[in-house]
């Protein structure tokens, strides 16, 4: 079976990158397509956000990722949206990331 990281990148992007991330949301909004998260505005969490999102694109192509930095200061928004069944979808596999 081929898989979309190699067995490197599958470790560090769901028992690193993905843990590193889940320690930083502030807060979770329901969107009727998804979610959002709230998250710090600042360059490492940029950082750690970014890698994560470059490889959960090529794990989960069907997701639309978005990332929103608001205006003066304001937070940092991950949003993760898509087709029918996506949200369901997010539910049960960022389970971890919906209930903290």
């Amino acid at each position: 079976m081929r898989f979309a990281l190699s067995p490197e990148a599958r470790k560090r992007h769901f028992e690193e990158v993905g843990p590193a991330l889940l320690k930083l949301k502030k807060s979770t909004r329901e969107l009727p397509d998804g979610y959002e998260f709230e998250l710090p505005a600042d360059k490492a969490t940029w950082q750690v956000l970014t890698e994560w999102v470059i490889d959960e694109r090529l794990c989960c192509p069907f997701l639309d990722i978005q990332l929103r930095l608001n205006r003066e200061g304001g937070p940092l928004w991950l949003r993760l949206t898509g087709r029918s069944g996506t949200k369901e979808f997010i539910k049960e596999d960022f389970e971890q990331l919906l209930s903290q």
